[in-house]
């Protein structure tokens, strides 16, 4: 088998000890998973400018995605990240189980974004029609389908980076979904 180690900042490029220096004074530390995309010399930087990019959804609606999304992938690295982020932009515990199952019983508006993550990832971008409707009858626009689109690859690419190198999750991990889905 195949051991993938997490780079340290003296293992990386020099534009990503630049990155990595920065993360630090923001973060506190180098998340495992974007040490891990400094393997290469240019994906970080080029994840990051992609995952920071402006978009038409709050950084709550973004959480919604992220977790249904990463549920969908089976990927408890993302799922440990975006629970944390998750309770950090007012969602409780009970919630982000809800939505990573592509579910929110107390908001009507991330009930359709939820589903939509979710149908996007298990359907291959095939969206079912009924869940689009539902999602610009919850008052979503053509510009929110196509950033929620972009953060479903976004997400996607984490989550197989992880999937694929099975490096350490360095955030407290997500509980195992016990709700069925709806």
């Amino acid at each position: 088998m195949i051991t993938f180690n997490v780079p340290t900042r003296e293992d990386v490029s020099e534009n990503n000890q630049v990155i990595f220096d920065n993360l630090t004074k923001a973060l506190g530390f180098v998340p495992n998973l974007y040490a891990t995309y400094a393997n290469s010399d240019t994906a970080l930087e080029n994840y990051l400018n992609f995952a920071n990019a402006q978009t038409s959804l709050s950084a709550k609606e973004k959480e919604v995605v992220n977790l249904a999304v990463s549920q969908v992938n089976n990927c408890i690295y993302c799922l440990s990240a975006h629970t944390a982020i998750g309770k950090m932009n007012g969602f409780t515990d009970e919630q982000i189980l809800e939505l990573r199952t592509g579910y929110s019983s107390v908001n009507n508006k991330l009930n359709a974004l939820a589903k939509l993550a979710k149908n996007i990832t298990e359907n291959r971008g095939n969206t079912d029609d009924a869940v689009l409707e539902n999602f610009f009858n919850a008052g979503y626009t053509k510009a929110n389908l196509i950033d929620a689109i972009s953060l479903v690859g976004d997400k996607t690419i984490s989550n197989y980076i992880h999937s694929t190198t099975k490096i350490p999750v360095d955030f407290p991990v997500a509980q195992p979904l016990e709700l069925e889905t709806v």
